[in-house]
This record gives C-alpha cells, sequence and structure tokens, in this order.
C-alpha cells in the first residue's frame, strides 16, 4: 500500500507496533459515539491489536493510520461496495481528539477521496454521518461531497435514536471540484 504525504501528517499502513498509540488515542467516548459500534469503547489493547492484524491483513479495502508526530492517532480508509455495488466505495475517518480543528481531515478525505478515483474503478465515493456530528458534515461538504439523503432515526447508539446523513461525490463531480479553473 502506498504512503500519501500531507501538510504535517502521513497516510500509511497500519503496523504492530502502532497498538499502544492507537489505545492512547481511540479511547476517547467522544470519537466512539460518531462511529459504527465497531469501534469500541472503551478501547482496550486487545482492540488494538485485533483492528491491526484485521487490516493488516485486509486486501480489498483501503484502509490507512494517520500518522502525526510520529504517532498513529487516527485512521482513514475506503471500502469497496460489493455485487451491483461494486463501482462504489464508503469512505470512513476518525482523528484524536488532540488533533482536531486542524484541517487535518479535510486534507486527508481530498487525498483519499483523489487516490481513491485515480487508482480504482470506483465512480461514487459515499459516507454515512449521524446526525451528533455537523464537523464531519462540513469536512464532507468542504471536500465537495454532497448530503444525498437523510435517513431518520436509522442509527441507535448508546440507548438513543439518530438520523444517519449520507453524503456522496461522484467521479465526474470530484473532477470539476478539483479542475484548476475550479472555485
Amino acid at each position: 500500500m502506498q504512503i500519501l504525504n500531507g501538510n504535517g501528517f502521513v497516510l500509511r499502513p497500519w503496523r504492530e507496533d502502532d497498538a499502544e498509540n492507537l489505545v492512547r488515542h481511540a479511547n476517547n467516548e467522544k470519537i466512539a459515539m460518531n462511529l459504527r459500534d465497531g469501534f469500541p469503547y472503551p478501547y482496550t489493547m486487545q482492540d488494538a491489536r485485533s483492528w491491526i492484524s484485521m487490516v493488516r491483513e485486509n486486501r480489498k479495502d483501503l484502509v490507512f493510520a494517520f500518522e502525526i508526530e510520529g504517532e498513529a492517532c487516527g485512521g482513514i480508509g475506503l471500502h469497496g461496495g460489493q455485487d451491483v455495488y461494486r463501482f462504489n466505495a464508503e469512505i470512513g475517518y476518525w482523528l484524536s481528539e488532540k488533533h482536531w480543528g486542524r484541517g487535518y481531515v479535510t486534507e486527508a478525505v481530498r487525498m483519499l477521496v483523489s487516490h481513491g478515483f485515480e487508482h480504482y474503478p470506483w465512480t461514487r465515493i459515499h459516507a454515512g454521518v449521524f446526525s451528533n456530528n455537523p464537523a464531519s458534515m462540513k469536512v464532507l461538504s468542504k471536500c465537495g461531497f454532497r448530503r444525498e439523503a437523510v435517513f431518520k432515526k436509522s442509527v441507535k447508539k448508546r440507548g438513543r435514536y439518530l438520523d444517519e446523513h449520507v453524503y456522496s461525490i461522484l467521479k465526474e463531480d470530484w473532477r470539476k471540484h478539483t479542475s484548476p479553473n475550479s472555485t
């Protein structure tokens, strides 16, 4: 898997020695509240080891560690669809609270979307965002994604029903959004 260099961060493959940093940064209820239940809270060393082992064996999806200041402190990935959805990919991401508000996620999403459209047969990339996460909606909008739908009360997280906002970007819209003449 390729390494993608951003401004102040690197997107790179996960390594076995990332487990300690992963626990330190992922063990945060504010992060877990915005992600599917497969991202546990509390986040243990066993969770970290299992995650790293799983993604290191995964040859189908693009799953990167977010490295800032020499530490794996988040993750971002593109997960390809199957069957009739094989030309779609879902993007997901999280970053340590320590690094929020610095534009890292916006830049990383742009980089990974470009990488996905340039090197894979995907024609559409989408993301589902829970209604309690307006920051992620803002990131996607800045990156050219458009809100396609709101699925009312489709998510149950910690005993609360939340709406899921579905955002997407099509390859032809990405080309327009990234062209030198776009505003």
